[in-house]
């Protein structure tokens, strides 16, 4: 089987303008694998972009915008987007431009290979396995997938896949140092950061098919808060990148989309990726590059601000694995005058520039109120110095558009103060745990535990259900009323079976030291305070209705239970 060091020199070619290679979910719910320039002509028959893992497609769709914007040279504003998004051929513009850079899209050129560094070699010409490329096996151990014990071989089209992650992902930790680049010391280049994405909460918005998704994702160059260059350009039209690395600042979204991160080349022959060169590329920190991406929320940091001197510092606020999207919605929808900290005109949080995007275009009426989109997050949580990845977040929430608008937040603050609904209950519930199991005269906090991921799990579908419809309802404030009683059926259902299930120890109860002398802390007494706290925590939504309150506060086995 012939083999080769350099790309090229088979006089191999892989196009990825006209090869198939992104994959694809149609409408239909058939997956396959498009070109780029059959994805483009196809988008509004296609439900998403799909890939190996949540992350591959947040990169995929990041390159596809790269491209769009590119293409478009733009758009300058709202009113240029509002010509894309009502002509159904948009797209065909981008066919002529892949045309015209198609030489730089071939993944195997021997010059100007797609997203790698021709000539690239250690001291030694080593060449490493695919693993160090493959996201779901960092460091050759199984993650999400079952390869096992490495990644020999790789297609053309899954390998142009992960070169584009391992820009956007790549991990971090000693990496080989390649001939040439200067960072290298012994052979080694120390550890400089994950793949730029890979320090992001990853956010964009989805439509109903993936026209919608890449159109609503364009964001005009007079958006506010943005900065865009003149020059801003993509990988692609700037020089081939040699070893090393060059640290400056993104011209704006194409080059960050694109920003080379990894130094990388692929070795091949006629049957695929057989080993790749892996090296440190273009260094970037996230420190207050709010104002070039727009793809994730970010946080003040005073740790930053007094580490830099600086006045004002943003990192990307990234995501919890452990905390559903819904319930962290304020970091999505609540704008700078809804965040604002105590005696400062400088916002705790600033939401996604993709976010503020989409409230401009329903704002100046370029969207319906009533118009759904789904906020998709991605990211990747690092372990052990950043060297291996731990897990991969992928959630989404759908919202009407009307949650975003500038000058009606009201629907946005019902929103928000709902979730803080479902945090109140849950812990009163959390409470009622811990009371039982103290009048069981145990001292457990695995019930709590227990008992909190139980009602977050049972109170995630309804609000994804409430939150799709509150855009479209005529007045927020009834329909938190609604969500506030839904919160109490089901929590005080949830307290029910805690309190049957609390055994014969906590129906008898036990004397506890309280405030004032002591009390005898039993079933009955502790669903007397649960009770209370839950309809406390929730504004007393059946205060109109109290025969119906009294029912769900009496129902289940514990009737049985005496003070």
């Amino acid at each position: 089987m012939p083999e080769s060091s350099e790309l090229g020199s088979l006089g191999l070619s892989f196009d990825l303008t006209t090869r198939p290679w992104v994959e694809v979910l149609r409408l239909d719910g058939v997956q396959e694998e498009l070109s780029l320039r059959e994805v483009f002509a196809r988008a509004g028959e296609l439900r998403r972009v799909t890939g190996d893992l949540p992350t591959q497609e947040f990169a995929l769709v990041r390159l596809l915008l790269a491209i769009a914007h590119d293409a478009f040279e733009g758009p300058a504003d709202v009113e240029e987007w509002s010509l894309l998004w009502n002509d159904p051929q948009c797209f065909n513009r981008v066919g002529d431009y892949l045309d015209t850079y198609r030489d730089r899209f071939d993944l195997l050129h021997a010059k100007a290979p797609f997203f790698q560094t021709a000539g690239l070699r250690t001291a030694k010409d080593e060449v490493f396995s695919l693993n160090r490329i493959v996201a779901d096996v960092p460091n050759g151990e199984p993650f999400f997938t079952a390869r096992m014990p490495a990644v020999s071989r790789l297609g053309f089209a899954e390998a142009a896949r992960w070169v584009v992650h391992a820009h956007a992902y790549d991990t971090s930790g000693i990496k080989s140092g390649v001939e040439g680049d200067p960072r290298a010391k012994g052979g080694k280049v120390y550890p400089l950061g994950v793949g730029w994405a890979g320090n992001l909460g990853g956010v964009f918005v989805e439509g109903r098919n993936l026209r919608e998704t890449l159109l609503l994702n364009l964001v005009a160059d007079d958006t506010g808060g943005l900065r865009f260059e003149s020059g801003d350009l993509p990988a692609w039209r700037r020089e081939p990148r040699g070893p090393g690395g060059m640290e400056r600042t993104p011209t704006g979204v194409r080059d960050l989309y694109t920003w080379q991160s990894r130094r990388l080349r692929l070795h091949v022959d006629a049957e695929g990726a057989y080993g790749v060169v892996l090296g440190y590329g273009d260094p970037l920190h996230p420190r207050n590059r709010h104002v070039h991406e727009p793809m994730t929320a970010w946080r003040r940091s005073e740790a930053q601000e007094k580490k830099h001197g600086e006045a004002l510092v943003y990192m990307p606020r990234e995501h919890d694995p452990e905390r559903s999207a819904w319930r962290g919605l304020d970091s999505l929808i609540a704008d700078r005058a809804q965040d604002a900290t105590t005696g400062s005109d400088a916002p705790r949080f600033l939401r996604p520039g993709i976010l503020e995007w989409i409230a401009r275009l329903v704002t100046e009426g370029e969207l319906p109120r009533g118009f759904l989109v789904r906020a998709r997050t991605v990211g990747a949580r690092y372990g052990t110095q950043q060297s291996v990845v731990d897990e991969v977040v992928d959630d989404h929430l759908t919202m009407a558009v009307a949650l975003l608008h500038r000058q009606d937040r009201e629907y946005a603050q019902q929103a928000i103060d709902a979730v803080t609904d479902a945090d109140q209950a849950v812990r009163a519930l959390g409470d009622l745990a811990s009371d039982l199991q103290r009048a069981a005269g145990k001292d457990n906090d695995s019930p709590r535990v227990a008992a909190r991921d139980r009602a977050f799990g049972a109170l995630e579908g309804p609000y994804r259900m409430w939150l799709s419809g509150l855009g479209s309802a005529d007045d927020p404030y009834e329909q938190r009323t609604v969500w506030q009683r839904q919160v109490y059926r089901i929590v005080a259902g949830l307290g029910e079976r805690l309190i049957a299930d609390a055994g014969e120890a906590a129906w008898q109860g036990r004397t506890m030291p309280a405030k004032q002398g002591s009390v005898w802390l039993n079933s009955s007494l502790a669903r007397m305070w649960f009770t209370s706290r839950l309809g406390k925590a929730l504004g007393n939504p059946y205060s109109d209705q109290s025969s119906d309150a009294a029912a769900l506060a009496s129902t289940g086995p514990s009737q049985k239970v005496q003070a």
